[in-house]
């Protein structure tokens, strides 16, 4: 069986992405050195997943502490595995960007940098294997916010007659708008992702992920929304809303749709594509819905206070226009609900604390 490297493979997308595709009885090459507990603190660390992985898929399995940022250390383990590669997964990245903002150089240098090793060594390596990048929306800027939303009882919304009152699609420009540090990061990866498959000829394609989520997501203040949400409606912790009235609206995808979303494509790649994936209208809602469910899961009430100061950059109201993915791939469909996905993370969170 052919072989599967999965950067950030004890994240959430790449842990989810080691679970799919070792279950389709593919050898999976695992790359991730916790460098979310460097950027967000032990408890934000990766390290009971990566070791759950290797319990659970033995010799399957096989993890290397490698920064992507190195290309000694990267196009070794290409080199080791070379034609046998037939998908690469890249997930890892410096996620947050408020993060980003602290530390410029190594945000860039993770995202930017590190996306470029990785696809030169494709390119050398295993030419013909399919490149499938985990982007994000933020490749848009603030461009969303000037938008025409309406404010109702409970979120941010955009008139039913308006075009992108079914999700935003990958017509958007990225240009001129204020994406922070991180958004920029994501934008040169996600367009030399789409450069080396038009230029090249090789099969690659950035998801433009909104809100991505999921059970084995490692929480945070600076990320992980409903992770961090969930873990602070459990425990006690108190939370902070930051700005929009608590109103900001977030269309959310469970890890395994998504997933399931780059094995469609890896099934019947194309070159340089790029696609806005999301909970759509399937799967949203603002940060004072989340709370009502969290609260309703927990049978508790979230300690949490409210800051009229607004994170910089942030979106008021993204939900992604998934139906070019959809054409695309007709057989793709949505498994989880929001309802599910909350249920999912509540779950583990249990579990965990």
């Amino acid at each position: 069986m052919s072989t599967v490297i999965i950067t950030g493979s004890a994240g959430l997308i790449g842990s989810e992405s080691v679970r799919f595709f070792a279950n389709l009885g593919f050898n999976i090459v695992g790359i991730d050195n916790d460098m979310r507990a460097y950027f967000f603190g032990e408890k934000a660390s990766t390290v009971w997943n990566r070791n759950l992985l290797k319990d659970t898929y033995g010799d399957q399995y096989q993890h290397y502490d490698a920064d992507i940022r190195n290309r000694e250390q990267i196009e070794a383990i290409f080199k080791t595995y070379s034609s046998d590669i037939s998908l690469i997964i890249h997930t890892a990245a410096q996620p947050s960007h408020d993060w980003a903002a602290s530390d410029p150089h190594v945000d860039f240098t993770v995202n930017a940098n590190g996306t470029l090793v990785l696809l030169e060594a494709t390119r050398q390596c295993c030419p013909h294997a399919v490149f499938i990048f985990t982007s994000t929306n933020k490749v848009y800027g603030d461009t969303p916010n000037f938008l025409p939303l309406e404010e109702l009882e409970s979120r941010w919304e955009i008139s039913p007659e308006h075009p992108y009152y079914i999700g935003i699609d990958e017509s958007m420009s990225i240009d001129n708008s204020k994406h922070s540090l991180f958004g920029a990061s994501k934008v040169a990866a996600d367009v030399l992702v789409q450069e080396y498959g038009k230029y090249f000829t090789m099969k690659t394609a950035s998801f433009r992920g909104g809100c991505l989520t999921g059970p084995a997501h490692s929480g945070a203040k600076l990320h992980g929304f409903l992770a961090y949400l969930m873990q602070c409606t459990i425990t006690g912790q108190p939370y902070t809303i930051f700005g929009y009235k608590g109103k900001q609206v977030r269309d959310n995808i469970h890890s395994f749709d998504l997933v399931n979303a780059f094995y469609h494509f890896y099934q019947n790649p194309r070159c340089g594509e790029v696609y806005n994936i999301g909970g759509s209208r399937h799967s949203n809602c603002s940060m004072l819905e989340a709370i009502s469910v969290c609260e309703e899961l927990v049978g508790k009430k979230l300690s949490y206070t409210y800051t009229d100061d607004n994170r910089s950059g942030d979106h008021i109201w993204y939900i992604s226009d998934v139906r070019k993915f959809q054409q695309h791939y007709p057989d793709w469909q949505y498994k989880y609900t929001l309802q599910d996905i909350l249920q999912d993370i509540y779950t583990a969170q249990v579990q965990r604390f």
